[in-house]
């Protein structure tokens, strides 16, 4: 009895809801006119009461009556009972029909677990879905009206054929006080496992898949009987109902049009009848209505669930899926688009407008950012002119751009050959990296001869990794006469300096350096990848950022973190060796202050 009109309001157009006005079946008039014959015939009569039959002196006392309940009536708070009840009601008449119990899930696992094809096999599928079907009407038989109305007895539901003589006879032994709906679900899981043991059901997963789904359809029955037992609270039904109708019989005396030659505020018009009035008893009692008619959907209402319909659908389905299309499948053959590797069916004249391309996501439209400002070719032709602008005008704010892009991406320049997607073809991006490497080295080498006398390595204990200087050097190249390791892993003599330049032959320095192995490397010491701020043999420290740049040497290297470059902690560091590491740091300057260095 559901009234569906779901194909009128397809789609919004001129007065497309009020069509819908003029329908009776499950309309709020078909729910409400008699009451607001009521309502209107009982206003009615105090009105006539009141002109025609009362003195002058009882018009008065009527008049005083009739503003003191239109001042005091709207001091109920109909509004805010009425709107959380009808709320409550509606959630729960939703809730319900989300918990109906379908049984399709169930006849698709029988009819492909359970095998067989001979007689027995068909009546193992027949039988276990027919006890589904037993569960669910055990079930609507207790919470709906309609179907105790069909099956009002044991007896109908024999007849009707969802269970056999022997079956009611072993239901009946069972001597419980509750409901029975819970013994054809034992009898399924039963059954399930003989066909187990027999192996009609292949394996055990097929049976746990089985089980798990009768489980689901138990849960919603019981949910439904649930339902039905703990219902919206007694007490709240009460105060919705009192509100409304209190308010409406205070509406019958204050809303009474008074005599207009007494003067008195609000009523200088005479007009009978209570237009307003009546629209908000038809709003709010209407309103109280859809409440009283949701509250129990499997009842008689328009409204209600077609509970009868769903018994009869769901063992017409249930029994031929498990039957008649059991192993019963089409001949395979090659579809329209076997061939054809862009399938794409076709449409119709009428259907011809709604052909639209794919979606790509709502970026690929959007355009590029104010920061990538340059093109490539106008950057390598413009480079020498715009050093000392470039100098003066983005000092501090290509660092803060290098920290924090770096954080995500490598440039384009120190990375490996690799395609190049651009968007709306334009160079802007790849240009912006080389621009933005070009400012930053000449920055570099400002910052280096301004600070050449205090500049000195930041010592290796030192828990900040991203320095400019250290971000200096992973983007310019050493020069040669810095230390490199060879592919032996002995360090090179410096070009123009001795044997006794050596920090293990210089005078006053009587400990040789330490080994290569427990200093700090240099970025240019080995080639490839850095990680920044990770450890060696350890877990990093925080997330690592990935840099890359081209090397002369072929020897890999990590950058230390803080903590690995302590010498007592260090399994192969020296113990006390400290006269390297002073070594290393006054050799690095003696080679800036000489001019060797950037």
């Amino acid at each position: 009895m559901t009234v569906t009109y779901s194909s009128k309001v397809a789609n919004a157009t001129f007065f497309s809801f009020h069509r819908l006005l003029l329908r009776w079946r499950g309309s709020i008039y078909k729910l409400l006119y008699r009451e607001f014959v009521a309502f209107l015939a009982l206003y009615t009569g105090l009105s006539v009461v009141y002109r025609l039959v009362l003195a002058d002196h009882q018009k008065r006392l009527f008049e005083k009556l009739s503003m003191y309940c239109d001042k005091y009536a709207e001091q109920i708070p109909v509004t805010f009972v009425l709107g959380f009840y009808v709320t409550l009601v509606v959630n729960r008449w939703w809730h319900q029909f989300v918990n109906l119990p379908w049984p399709d899930r169930l006849m698709v696992l029988i009819s492909s677990c359970v095998r067989g094809k001979d007689a027995h096999g068909r009546l193992l599928r027949r039988t276990l879905v027919r006890y589904v079907n037993l569960t669910s009407l055990l079930i609507f038989r207790s919470v709906s009206t309609a179907v105790c109305k069909r099956f009002p007895t044991m007896d109908h539901v024999v007849e009707a054929g969802f269970m056999t003589a022997e079956e009611r006879k072993v239901f009946e032994n069972i001597r419980s006080p509750h409901l029975k709906y819970w013994i054809p679900v034992v009898w399924f899981s039963n059954l399930a496992s003989k066909a187990r043991q027999e192996g009609r059901i292949q394996d055990s997963m097929e049976l746990q898949n089985l089980l798990n789904e009768m489980n689901h359809f138990r849960t919603w029955c019981s949910t439904l009987f649930g339902y039905d037992w703990v219902g919206v609270p007694l007490v709240y039904t009460q105060v919705v109902t009192l509100a409304v109708y209190t308010f409406f019989f205070a509406c019958l005396i204050g809303r009474q049009f008074l005599d207009p030659a007494q003067g008195y505020h609000g009523h200088d018009l005479d007009l009978y009848v209570p237009v307003f009035t009546l629209l908000q008893f038809f709003f709010y009692c209407g309103w109280l209505k859809v409440a009283e008619q949701l509250i129990n959907p499997f009842g008689e209402d328009d409204d209600d669930f077609e509970a009868n319909w769903i018994i009869d659908r769901n063992l017409q389905v249930s029994l031929l899926a498990v039957d008649e299309m059991h192993m019963n499948l089409p001949p395979m053959t090659r579809d329209m688009y076997w061939n054809d590797c862009e399938a794409r069916p076709p449409y119709t004249l009428a259907a011809a407008d709604y052909c639209i391309p794919s979606f790509l996501g709502s970026t690929t439209d959007m355009g590029l950012s104010n920061i990538l400002q340059f093109e490539e070719t106008e950057v390598s032709d413009s480079r020498p002119r715009q050093q000392e602008s470039v100098l003066a005008g983005r000092q501090e704010s290509v660092l803060r751009r290098v920290r924090r892009l770096l954080s995500v991406q490598e440039p384009p320049e120190l990375q490996s050959a690799r395609p190049v997607f651009q968007r709306h073809s334009s160079g802007a991006t790849g240009s912006f990296f080389s621009d933005l490497r070009f400012c930053f080295t000449q920055f570099v080498i400002v910052e280096r001869q301004n600070h050449l006398r205090d500049w000195i390595p930041p010592p290796l204990k030192s828990r900040r990794v991203w320095t400019h200087r250290r971000m200096a050097t992973l983007f310019v190249a050493p020069p040669p006469s810095w230390d490199r390791r060879n592919s032996a892993g002995r360090v090179a003599q410096r070009p123009g300096r001795g044997a006794a330049s050596s920090p293990s032959s210089s005078p006053g320095r009587g400990r040789r350096r330490r080994p290569a192995a427990c200093r700090a490397p240099r970025p240019w010491e080995g080639g490839g990848e850095a990680w920044l701020g990770t450890k060696v043999n350890a877990h990093p420290v925080r997330s690592p950022t990935r840099c890359s740049f081209p090397t002369p040497s072929t020897t890999s290297w990590e950058w230390w973190g803080p903590r690995t470059t302590r010498r007592r902690k260090h399994p192969r560091t020296p113990t006390r060796n400290r006269t390297a590491r002073t070594n290393y740091e006054r050799t690095d300057r003696t080679d800036f202050r000489a001019g060797n260095g950037v």
